[in-house]
């Protein structure tokens, strides 16, 4: 059976990426989706989780763009700089992201999933950190770093999915199959998005996403993701692509549901 989990992450960005991403759920394809803790809209993102109890919450834990929630510090401007960071240890990358869920956890909501902004997890010493809060705090499911569509040798793709299986299988926590979405950020459009969904392997396969409306606050945002952001809302909610997932006979499901099987998921 072939299960898919759409997660838009930057959540509690700005306003009018939250507003786009519940439209995406409300009236598209999207299941799921990951919350800056030190977002500025970070409020709004919660007040709007509330008010959709379908749509899956995890955290989006950010380690780069930001302010820090320990130190009220800016955090490194880029993965690069995150990288000497780490190496110069100028930053608890545990402390950080624990303070991040614990701001979610008080909330109200309860996350299903973690993933981390500009995809930082992929390092292993942050993905270590990742894996252990994820047990520390019940969260059932990590986001696997690897995007199946990104070239890699077999040999190098082997060694690094022995390493993140085996480290989520002493920590009890999940991995989805696939994850695909990171090499189509910023070019996302319905013809990808389509190309995507009838390649899907089997097993559950989380696809990732950065869906929003462009408003005021978008536009003034320090991001490249802006116009992307508006023709990703077109495909998740296309029509197209709705008919597409039923013909490919694929089950839209969210985390807490890929939990007990497609029979316990609402319907999307």
């Amino acid at each position: 059976m072939k299960r898919l989990i759409v997660n838009a992450d930057d959540f509690g960005f700005t306003r009018d990426v939250n507003a786009g991403i519940i439209h995406a759920h409300r009236g598209g394809v999207l299941t799921a989706t990951t919350l800056m803790a030190n977002g500025k809209a970070f409020d709004d993102a919660v007040r709007l989780a509330r008010e959709t109890p379908s749509l899956d919450v995890g955290c989006h834990l950010a380690l780069v763009q930001g302010y820090s929630l320990i130190t009220r510090r800016p955090l490194p401007a880029k993965p690069r700089d995150l990288l000497i960071a780490l190496a110069k240890r100028e930053i608890d990358v545990e402390a950080e992201l624990r303070a991040q869920i614990r701001k979610i956890i008080a909330s109200g909501l309860r996350p299903t999933h973690l993933d981390s902004h500009k995809h930082t997890h992929i390092v292993p010493l942050v993905f270590r950190a990742v894996v252990r809060l994820a047990h520390e705090f019940g969260i059932p499911y990590v986001r696997l770093p690897l995007d199946a569509t990104v070239p890699c040798s077999q040999a190098a793709c082997r060694l690094l999915r022995r390493y993140y299986a085996g480290l989520t299988q002493n920590y009890n926590v999940r991995l989805t199959d696939h994850f695909v979405g990171f090499r189509l950020t910023g070019h996302l459009t319905e013809e990808t998005f389509g190309r995507a969904i009838s390649s899907l392997g089997e097993g559950t396969t989380e696809f990732m996403c950065h869906p929003g409306f462009l408003g005021a606050e978008l536009q003034g945002a320090a991001t490249r993701l802006k116009e992307s952001r508006v023709r990703e809302l077109e495909a998740l909610t296309s029509p197209r692509i709705r008919k597409l997932i039923e013909a490919q006979g694929i089950t839209l499901t969210g985390y807490r549901y890929a939990l007990t099987g497609a029979g316990s998921k609402p319907t999307y």
